[in-house]
């Protein structure tokens, strides 16, 4: 299986500049448990410059590529956002269920504009937060980013593992005509 590896700009996200021709990636939707992640910040579709409401802006985002392989996710948030996460942190995270979906765009040399390069078509894909060693896979910075200092934001990261329930599909691009898709997860009998 071939790894997947984004290592998106924040800057990009945060301030659009349609001459910069790096990756941008933007966490759509976010729902831990009972706790769905509030899509508070208004940043730039590379693809058309329109903007939307967003969860997060990604700063880095990997898969190895197999089925039951973790999609782990670095991410800055809203103020807003990161007390919600602190509270889950900080108190019994019984429901470690996540529903997420993503976007990745990169930008086509040939063609000359930006594509979906890795993401999930608007579709919300179901996991659990990951677990390594008896911890679950999930941070928050305390302090804000330095990154981009406003609006203030806060860096997230967090592992996910695909659920047992069903196959799911991750869609990838690497150019604006190249287009698959991969299977992430395995549906249990």
């Amino acid at each position: 299986m071939a790894d997947s590896f984004y290592n998106c700009s924040i800057r990009q996200a945060f301030n659009f500049e349609k001459d910069a021709q790096t990756l941008v990636g933007h966490l759509v939707s976010l729902k831990i448990g009972d706790t769905t992640l509030t899509a508070d910040l208004t940043l730039t579709l590379p693809t058309d410059l329109k903007t939307a409401a967003v969860v997060a802006a990604i700063s880095d985002i990997s898969w190895a590529g197999g089925y039951a392989d973790p999609i782990n996710i670095t991410c800055n948030i809203s103020t807003a956002n990161q007390v919600k996460v602190l509270v889950l942190q900080h108190t019994n995270l019984s429901k470690t269920d996540v529903t997420f979906a993503f976007n990745v765009y990169d930008f086509d040399q040939v063609n000359k504009v930006y594509y979906l390069g890795f993401h999930t078509d608007t579709k919300a894909l179901n996991g659990l937060i990951l677990k390594t060693g008896g911890d679950l896979a999930i941070n928050i910075a305390d302090d804000p980013s330095r990154e981009v200092p406003s609006p203030l934001n806060y860096t997230l990261q967090i592992g996910i593992m695909p659920q047992d329930a069903a196959a799911q599909s991750i869609l990838f691009a690497v150019s604006n005509s190249d287009k698959f898709a991969k299977v992430w997860g395995v549906k249990s009998k």
